[in-house]
């Protein structure tokens, strides 16, 4: 369950970590790789994605009624890969012994069981009673299930790892488990997170950055790391709510939600709206993302009510364009070329960009100047244009996710907010190196693990499987 997503070189959705364990691992990201994909949509309600696809949306109780029928899709796509790659690691979700759902649970040790795959079972010790935690979930699994788990791994440990020696030893003895290594708690990693949640914990932005960016943290907020490249340029992001912590941005950003219309009327009703409305007005830049450029417009229509039981509500009224919901997702990864030259994307005209699309819905306007010429998706050659911007370039609203991952891009649309807001243009001695990040990741999860043991293990149970 993800609000965070990725459209893989098929064309289909997944969950955006699945695609970072990818990129990680060197190697595309597949359905095959997240089967089955809930997207939050209300509370217990979520879209149902299955290999990549939009299959419908339903209450939670629905879904567990449905999810036998989703074993021999996952199944199918377990075996895809496992013909396909020497090592295929399976990822839980969540606890493995949640018994309320254990005969209807499709993403822990059902999975388990039908690869015969050894288990390793990791705890987070930052959230604290790991150690009961682990003995609880031992408890409450199966003779069968316990004979998979082969070792245990506790995460996120802070301080001296030798004080937490004789609780591992206590725990070894319990449960009769190896106890495989404490992985460090890491900071500042920057690698894209799972889902909001990590919002809650992120630390607050250092007030020494030239560029405040205020970006609205919608209730059901989606692909917020669109934004994470963007504190490598000396910029403070904020995450704000509510009109109070605006304070004074060089630029608001509106990001992809899940619920459109659901967070546009949620901002009219707290404030947000008609503050975004006062800054823009005053001259500050403004920039929509996905269903954020569907609010800058004059109205989002939902005829068939796809998204919600409002068929008519009014946007933000920033841009001249209108929002129509249709029942067709539109998934695609993308290249093309920037096609505006003002404003915010002054002298940036021909610039190659890369990223994907994922929304419902279509972009009605008839005389706004385009930001993008989309060139190519992963079906082929295409030439159709993408976005809006205004007439003075201060706002613009685009279906793009991933245009900050661009790195001449992004060094290049900052220096120009720069040059609105009257600051002098940075450099970047060189980009921001991703892989290096994964690499350091490994780094420390391989000096603290007992990695001989963990080969050891998968050999083992490799040749039994043969």
């Amino acid at each position: 369950m993800a609000l965070n997503s990725f459209v893989t070189e098929e064309g289909g959705e997944i969950g955006r970590a699945q695609a970072v364990q990818a990129e990680a691992a060197g190697i595309d990201p597949s359905v095959h790789m997240n089967p089955v994909l809930l997207k939050p949509e209300a509370d217990a309600y979520s879209q149902l994605i299955v290999q990549g696809k939009v299959i419908t949306s339903m209450e939670a109780g629905n879904y567990y009624e449905h999810t036998h029928k989703l074993l021999t899709t996952i199944e199918e796509s377990l075996n895809i890969l496992r013909a396909k790659y020497d090592l295929v690691i399976i990822e839980g979700a969540g606890s493995p012994a949640e018994i309320n759902l254990k005969k209807r649970e499709i993403a822990n040790m059902r999975i388990a069981r039908m690869a015969n795959a050894p288990v390793l079972l990791t705890g987070d010790i930052d959230r604290g009673g790991v150690f009961a935690s682990l003995v609880g979930t031992l408890t409450l699994l199966s003779k069968r299930e316990r004979m998979l788990i082969q070792g245990i791994i506790i995460n996120k440990f802070r301080g001296n790892v030798d004080l937490l020696k004789p609780g591992l030893e206590a725990l070894e003895k319990r449960v009769h488990k190896p106890v495989l290594g404490v992985i460090p708690y890491i900071k500042n990693m920057n690698i894209a997170q799972e889902d909001s949640v990590f919002l809650d914990e992120r630390p607050l932005p250092s007030s020494n950055g030239a560029l405040n960016i205020a970006v609205v943290r919608f209730r059901h907020i989606s692909n917020y790391d669109d934004f994470d490249p963007l504190e490598e340029y000396n910029c403070n992001v904020h995450y704000i709510t509510k009109p109070s912590e605006i304070n004074s941005p060089d630029l608001i950003i509106l990001p992809g939600t899940k619920k459109t219309v659901s967070d546009l009327l949620s901002i009219q009703q707290n404030g947000l709206w008609q503050a975004i409305q006062r800054y823009a007005e005053a001259g500050t830049p403004v920039m929509g993302i996905c269903g954020g450029f569907q609010m800058l417009g004059t109205r989002i229509v939902d005829p068939l009510h796809i998204e919600s039981k409002e068929r008519s509500v009014p946007g933000l009224g920033l841009l001249d364009n209108e929002t129509v919901f249709c029942e067709e997702k539109t998934t695609n990864q993308i290249k093309g070329h920037i096609f505006a030259d003002n404003g915010l994307l002054r002298g940036l005209k021909g610039l190659e960009i890369k990223g994907y699309e994922i929304h419902m819905g279509r972009i009605d306007s008839e005389s706004s100047t385009p930001v993008f010429h989309i060139e190519e998706t992963q079906q082929g050659k295409t030439d159709h244009f993408d976005g809006i911007i205004g007439d003075n370039g201060h706002i613009f609203g685009t279906f793009i996710h991933g245009i900050f991952h661009n790195p001449e891009f992004t060094l290049a649309f900052l220096n120009n907010l720069r040059s609105i807001r009257g600051l002098a243009p940075v450099t970047v001695a060189s980009p921001v190196n991703v892989q290096s990040r994964y690499d350091r990741l490994a780094d420390v999860v391989s000096q603290n693990l007992d990695i001989a043991r963990i080969e050891s293990i998968i050999k083992e149970w490799s040749s039994d499987n043969e």
